[in-house]
């Protein structure tokens, strides 16, 4: 064979090399995911499973638009600097077409920003911080799971019923901690002025004194208790203020509590009687509901968390923005997301056009402990709708897209 025919020959395998990546590439969807899943993976494990059983339904029946979905991941070891670094390899490394994930509110601050600066789409699935949507708010950045205001404000009706006066607080130190409380405080106090906030306990996030914190809150001697803790620190305060008999005549008001995530680690130390926000999947009886547990239990062999809900909806909305822009263009995804209605194992949901976030709700109830495990009892769904800001209220606090 002479030098110019095998020339030749090399050129058109390259080239046949060189389309069909390219035709791969035409044909998938590339979503690039971060997350803290080192930092958090009692949530961000379930998590995961979630997406990956959507991604599996999707591309199933034909992907979106004729293409397969493929998620490219990375971990931000729950470092807002980190979250920004690996959103810059997944847009300009790995050519992916839109973001989403986060947990931490502020590594979904730090992701939310670099969707500003660079104008790319990110669907924040996690992160509960308020700015998200409202002074940190911008048009190319969406929001799945309620935001803190809205699960405070499922909660205070409950909290209001109590009728106790002397109120105690304990909380991460850190954005999702510091606002949660603030709100409770603010629709509290409005709603009951003569409310005295008797102790606060602002805890630095991972490493609470369960100790220290439980006496200083005994020695306040409340009516009552506001917790946000979550995680490893709850179990910690739990365990802590059950040893020192904190819980016992005072009600509890908790954010998170009811979450699977962290309520089944305690186990048959769980909380008795808790006011909490959760995911009862074990006694939820919707439709929706039924066929998600069904098919994830089925997949993995385990039951679904919250996390796996927020994982499976978070892709199942890329995907129905997808279809509906006809496009991954980061424009035509902006404008998709506008009133996009979506199902989810919670039912229907829609992406308010006014703020970006979703109208998913969350489950409130009161714990319990039966057989030897923590669970909800009494419980209802609020409809995210229902406790979201007025347009005139939110178009204060949101700066114009």
């Amino acid at each position: 064979m002479t030098a110019p025919t095998r020339f030749l020959r090399h050129t058109a395998a390259l080239v046949s090399v060189f389309a069909a990546t390219g035709a791969y590439a035409q044909s998938t969807i590339k979503i690039g995911e971060i997350n803290s899943y080192k930092a958090q993976p009692a949530f961000l494990e379930p998590y995961k499973r979630g997406y990956e059983l959507a991604i599996e339904e999707i591309n199933a029946a034909g992907g979106v638009n004729g293409k397969k979905l493929e998620i490219i991941a990375r971990d931000d070891n729950g470092n807002p600097g980190d979250s920004v670094r690996v959103a810059e390899e997944l847009i300009t490394r790995e050519k992916v077409d839109v973001l989403f994930g986060g947990f931490l509110s502020n590594t979904g601050l730090a992701i939310t920003d670099f969707a500003k600066q660079r104008k790319v789409f990110f669907l924040a699935s996690e992160p509960l911080t308020d700015k998200i949507v409202w002074e940190n708010g911008n048009r190319y950045t969406y929001r799945l799971r309620p935001s803190l205001y809205m699960q405070v404000a499922m909660l205070v009706p409950e909290a209001l019923k109590l009728k106790k006066k002397r109120w105690a607080v304990v909380y991460p130190n850190y954005e999702y901690g510091q606002s949660s409380v603030a709100t409770f405080k603010k629709l509290m106090t409005a709603a009951q002025p003569d409310i005295e906030w008797v102790a606060e306990q602002a805890t630095p996030l991972g490493k609470v004194d369960a100790g220290a914190v439980t006496q200083a809150l005994a020695d306040a001697k409340p009516d009552a208790i506001f917790n946000t803790l979550f995680g490893a620190d709850l179990g910690r305060f739990v365990r802590e203020g059950n040893t020192r008999g904190l819980f016992e005549g005072r009600q509890v008001v908790s954010l998170l509590t009811g979450e699977p995530e962290y309520l089944d680690p305690l186990k048959d130390e769980a909380p008795k009687n808790w006011i909490v926000t959760g995911y009862p999947w074990y006694s939820i009886t919707t439709p929706e509901s039924k066929k998600f547990v069904d098919a994830f239990r089925k997949k993995f062999n385990d039951y679904p968390r919250l996390g796996s809900v927020v994982g499976y909806s978070s892709v199942m909305s890329l995907a129905a923005g997808l279809k509906k822009a006809g496009s991954s263009d980061t424009e035509k995804m902006v404008q998709a997301f506008k009133g996009l209605v979506v199902p989810t194992p919670m039912g229907n949901i829609t992406y308010r056009a006014q703020d970006n976030q979703s109208t998913m709700g969350a489950y409130v109830g009161r714990t319990d402990v039966k057989d030897g495990k923590g669970i909800m009892v009494d419980y209802k769904y609020v409809d995210g709708a229902s406790v979201q800001l007025s347009d005139a209220e939110v178009k204060k606090l949101r700066p114009a897209d």
